[in-house]
């Protein structure tokens, strides 16, 4: 999908939503993946200790290096948001119990934002969903990232209650959401 983002002249650049197939889109993912949690850290440095809970460094590293597999096709995928020809943001999604799944990661660089990438990726990513079969979708996001609720309460997410199984240091933190597709 290609998109012209808004914007006049020459500064107007071209945007782009693609599935990433190659392990370079993978690279691509993994570094927007660090990028969104140095990000957090920077943005806030009083919630640094359970971030990096939550984030455990080696945990998380695992969890990017294993992302093709992860977020494998046709349950799941990763899908990357161009700007000007450079990968700026990115989505995953995966099965979370048939006929629904969940969304892991949504982020656009500080270099991307402000050209609707987030909302674009958003809608790639129901569009890919419907294709492979899911109903319904849903993610846990945390409260302190008050710019993403407004951007899911914009696409039609609502909230629903955290897992009876959630762990009680994050209850206070983090909010579950879904939507129909």
């Amino acid at each position: 999908m290609v998109f012209r983002s808004d914007g006049e002249g020459p500064a107007m650049k071209t945007s782009r939503i693609r599935l990433a197939e190659t392990e370079a889109d993978f690279d691509e993912a993994r570094v927007l993946g660090r990028t969104y949690l140095d990000w957090m850290l920077k943005v806030h440095p009083e919630l640094r200790e359970p971030i990096l809970a939550f984030f455990d460094p080696v945990e998380y590293e695992q969890t990017l290096a294993a992302l093709p597999v992860v977020h494998a096709r046709p349950k799941g995928a990763v899908l990357l948001a161009d700007l000007g020809g450079s990968s700026v943001g990115c989505v995953m999604y995966l099965e979370m119990q048939p006929g629904t799944a969940e969304v892991k990661r949504l982020f656009v660089d500080e270099a991307g934002r402000g050209h609707g990438l987030g909302h674009k990726l958003l809608e790639a990513m129901f569009d890919q969903m419907r294709g492979d079969g899911y109903q319904k979708v849903r993610f846990m996001s945390a409260y302190f990232l008050t710019h993403a609720r407004k951007l899911y309460e914009s696409v039609g997410f609502q909230d629903v209650p955290l897992p009876d199984d959630y762990p009680d240091e994050y209850r206070d933190m983090d909010y579950f959401m879904e939507r129909s597709l």
